[in-house]
């Protein structure tokens, strides 16, 4: 059977996510305090990671470790690490530290089931990765609640701050950026409705617009010499956190 060319997109993708998990991980060197930054590079390199898997799947053919290690990197936690990096940027980071504990231990009980279900290879297809594989098939019921914290704070995240980025009328960079951020987050998400429905050409081709619109929102953001208005909020949560330990 003659292979499906969209079916090698998933190669330049992983190429595409390491090299902006490079650019993350400079940038978080830079100021290793920010932890979003820390969260943003640790989410883009699992998705080069999830998106390797389907390359090797392309490649060479469906394998049992390969699929376990795409259905955790992928199918489970999606945006999830850097809808966690948006946590940092908006809420307190107590609150944020909380939330992290809770997604970690989730995350973690989720991919231990995971890598115990027994999986039926004759459910899914040669060169292309499917859930149907999963023989305790309740697994997969799972995925929706860390996908939903996901669009939760990194879309919802993105478009809070496009908004306010809009209405301050001072950074159209940075209003820009973050609908290109949005938009390239829900993009997978799209791009996995097709992949369940047996169009997973459709998810392969979303899931690399989709991480090129998230490295152009962020280069707009960063390249902006407007002052975040992330970062005065931290600054104002701090400076009311030191002023209440000090009464």
């Amino acid at each position: 059977m003659t292979q499906n060319p969209v079916h090698y997109v998933p190669i330049f993708t992983t190429v595409v996510a390491t090299a902006f998990s490079i650019v993350l991980y400079r940038h978080w060197r830079r100021h290793p305090q920010a932890r979003y930054l820390f969260w943003w590079m640790i989410g883009v390199f699992l998705y080069g990671v999830g998106t390797f898997t389907e390359a090797i799947t392309t490649l060479t053919g469906w394998h049992g470790i390969v699929f376990r290690a795409w259905y955790i990197s992928g199918a489970l936690l999606g945006g999830a690490p850097l809808a966690q990096g948006t946590v940092y940027l908006l809420l307190k980071k107590k609150t944020a530290d909380r939330l992290t504990i809770a997604l970690v231990s989730f995350v973690a009980a989720a991919s231990a089931l995971v890598l115990a279900t027994p999986l039926d290879p004759s459910k899914g297809e040669a060169n292309s990765l499917t859930g149907k594989v999963i023989v305790w098939w309740w697994i997969r019921l799972l995925t929706p609640f860390v996908n939903l914290y996901a669009v939760a704070f990194l879309v919802g995240g993105a478009i809070w701050s496009a908004v306010r980025y809009k209405r301050s009328g001072d950074a159209p960079s940075r209003v820009i950026g973050n609908w290109l951020i949005a938009i390239g987050a829900i993009l997978p998400g799209f791009g996995g409705s097709f992949a369940k429905a047996g169009y997973v050409e459709v998810l392969y081709a979303t899931e690399f617009v989709g991480l090129l619109a998230i490295w152009a929102g962020y280069r707009m953001i960063v390249g902006d010499r407007v002052i975040s208005i992330h970062r005065v909020q931290r600054e104002t949560m701090a400076e009311a956190s030191r002023s209440g330990s000090a009464d």
